[in-house]
Order: structure tokens, then sequence, then C-alpha cells
């Protein structure tokens, strides 16, 4: 392995949109790439929380995912990568 894949790695670790980064605690949690679509995340945010709201299903996940230690943080962000994939194949679907 040469010098400059070690870099790259690094880098392309790092440009991702979803890397595991250390903390200070027992939890790892996920950075996020905070760049992209602006209005795309504030509609996936409020499809996450409209179901955490009046979805019965989600609120059971909700309930579930708490009792296994997870924080409302890591809840709504996995009930959004969830919603994502959905709206994605709907538009997948539109333009066929």
């Amino acid at each position: 392995m040469q010098h400059g894949d070690a870099d790259q790695g690094d880098r392309s670790a790092r440009h991702s949109a979803d890397h595991r980064t250390p903390g200070e605690g027992p939890r790892q949690y996920r950075r996020l790439n905070r760049g992209g679509d602006r209005q795309a995340n504030a509609a996936l945010h409020r499809i996450a929380q409209t179901r955490l709201r009046v979805d019965p299903r989600t609120q059971d996940y909700y309930e579930r995912r708490s009792k296994e230690g997870k924080t409302r943080r890591e809840i709504v962000r996995s009930l959004k990568r969830h919603a994502a994939r959905e709206v994605f194949h709907l538009v997948r679907a539109v333009q066929s």
C-alpha cells in the first residue's frame, strides 16, 4: 500500500454522507453530511415527525427502540432513512 492510498481512504470516508465517528463515551454516532437538498431534508423531517405523532406503527417502533437504549435522535435518524428509501422508490417509479 502506498502512502497516497491511505490518504484517499480517509478522504473518501470523510466525504461520504454517513461515516462513523468515535465519541468520548461508549456510544459511536454517525456524522451526517450537512450538504445536499435542504427542501428534501426538511420534507423527510416533517414525514418523520408526523409519523411519530399520528402513526401507531411508528410509535410502537419508537417505544421498542427506546427500550433498546437508542436516543430520540438515533431513532428519528433511522425513521428519516426509512422515509427516504420509500420516497426514492416512489420518485423512481414515476420517472420510469
